[in-house]
């Protein structure tokens, strides 16, 4: 007796979606590690989760999501409070890994789950510490060039012949990572002229190429510019926030002068453009690809 997927998926339609949303919740208490211990050059595998008054967290209090509710936001060990965001880490890559499911067939679904890990772990680490580590740069956009020739329907393509649809792919997530980077690349140099300061980090170039690696040269693009946009809103809005609310609970993302030194919101001051690129990324990837590749195809063919 064999399995069929298809079936098995008719007849329980929220299995995979249910089952894809606790896994990634399990995948983003994962997350939550790698953000804290790698900026710090610590192991990722051991020790074990632990408490940060040194105490080994217990099972039964280490379930994502919802131990975080049932402590109260409290360790059990001391008593001492630990952030919400390791609750909305997990809870967010639940419900995109559900969603990824939901949007695309398994073997891309797949694809879009482990591009949701590498950009949430990219995302958080650059608020916090204002670096991407090469991982999620160089090594995410390798993977997605590895990833785009086995499943070709990561980009789309279906000729027919499996080596014809993997090479279209692969030169796909070629163009993405190249035209990525180098347009990031020289929007920097260019604003490092006539700013006469360093603009963009070269992390951001990996970046943006790493994502452009699975979503293609149109992602990339949205990336920039769809990052720009995120960004204006999101320090405009904390400005707000700020005017009419003080500085007791902040939503301004981080800052820092050119010497590295903590320094308020405002001109002249450096923040990570890593958050708003990632989050352009997934919008692109589960939002906006169909429409702006669409775009794009149209515009094409005016100007020719």
């Amino acid at each position: 007796m064999t399995f069929d997927y298809a079936e098995f998926a008719a007849a329980f339609p929220l299995f995979f979606p249910i089952a894809a949303g606790i896994f990634g919740a399990i995948v983003g208490s994962f997350l939550n590690v790698v953000i804290y211990r790698m900026p710090l050059d610590k192991s990722i595998v051991t020790p074990g989760s632990h408490c940060a008054c040194g105490t080994p967290i217990k099972w039964r209090d280490n379930i994502p999501v919802l131990s975080w509710f049932l402590l109260r936001g409290k360790a059990r060990c001391c008593g001492r409070s630990y952030s919400f965001r390791y609750a909305f880490v997990e809870l967010l890559t639940g419900a995109l890994f559900a969603t990824s499911w939901l949007m695309f067939p398994p073997a891309k679904a797949l694809c879009g789950m482990l591009l949701v890990a590498c950009l949430l772990c990219a995302l958080f680490i650059d608020l916090d510490h204002m670096i991407i580590p090469d991982t999620f740069t160089i090594g995410l956009g390798v993977i997605g060039v590895l990833l785009s020739v086995i499943v070709p329907s990561l980009h789309g393509q279906n000729d027919g012949v499996f080596i014809v649809s993997a090479l279209h792919s692969g030169l796909i997530s070629m163009q993405g990572l190249l035209i990525g980077s180098g347009l990031v690349l020289w929007i920097a140099l260019v604003a490092e002229t006539l700013l006469r300061k360093e603009a963009m980090g070269f992390g951001d170039v990996k970046f943006v190429g790493a994502i452009g690696a699975f979503t293609g040269w149109q992602g990339a693009v949205f990336a920039i510019f769809g990052g720009a946009v995120i960004g204006t809103l999101w320090i405009g809005l904390a400005l707000i926030w700020k005017k009419c609310f003080g500085d007791k609970v902040t939503v301004a993302p981080r800052a820092e002068t050119a010497e590295g030194e903590a320094a308020e919101l405002g001109m002249g001051v450096q923040i990570p453009f890593g958050p708003m690129l990632a989050i352009a990324g997934l919008l692109h990837f589960f939002c906006f690809n169909t429409w702006l590749n669409e775009y794009f195809a149209e515009l094409a063919a005016i100007v020719q």
